[in-house]
């Protein structure tokens, strides 16, 4: 574990911490809803060169009451794994209707962002997990400020139950590389052992 950075000085640590590495290398973005993950998500990718985003949102139905895993396995992960560029459709959170195709290439940085996008049962070999940590007020009061109003129910009958449930069961802040929070100042947010950048 790396241990703990501000949301400023996440993307340096995150960095400096792949620093070396080749091939498709694994980032995952976890933390429970309106924590902050696609804004980190995007600035991970002014500092990780050809990086790609994918969001787990992409990967939800209306009739879904988290994700479809089993998709982004199929599409994303498994041929990245076989040396092939992954491939799949973004659908919509309110219609479910599927965009236009998306191309995940081989050996680029991958930063999958959603809530239980590091979930355990996907099987991703991970080069570092990051847990976004927000306190429960502040997060209820972006999802009333961001979300449209066909996606509120959603939050009450599907989402907040089901993130509790996977905090829960796999403690996904425990196994993290590296909790990112507004309470860490940027002295302490310095990966051990890795090179200043």
């Amino acid at each position: 574990m790396i241990g703990a950075a501000s949301p400023a000085r996440a993307p340096e640590v995150v960095r400096a911490a792949l620093a070396g590495l080749t091939g498709t290398r694994w980032v995952g973005v976890d933390g429970l809803g309106a924590s902050g993950k696609t804004t980190l998500a995007a600035r991970l990718l002014a500092v990780l060169p050809g990086a790609v985003v994918v969001h787990v949102d992409d990967f939800a139905a209306p009739d879904v009451p988290t994700w479809q895993r089993d998709r982004f396995v199929a599409e994303v992960l498994a041929p990245l794994q076989a040396g092939r560029p992954g491939r799949y459709r973004p659908a919509d959170l309110v219609t479910g209707e599927l965009g236009a195709e998306v191309e995940v290439p081989v050996g680029v940085p991958v930063v999958v962002e959603g809530v239980s996008a590091t979930d355990v049962r996907l099987g991703v070999p991970w080069d570092l997990t990051l847990w976004l940590e927000v306190p429960e007020a502040e997060r209820r009061r972006r999802v009333l400020a961001r979300d449209p109003a066909a996606l509120l129910e959603r939050w009450r009958t599907d989402w907040w139950p089901q993130e509790e449930a996977y905090v829960a069961a796999q403690a996904p802040a425990e196994r993290a590389d590296l909790v990112v929070r507004d309470d860490v100042p940027a002295e302490l947010s310095e990966p051990e052992g890795a090179p200043a950048p």
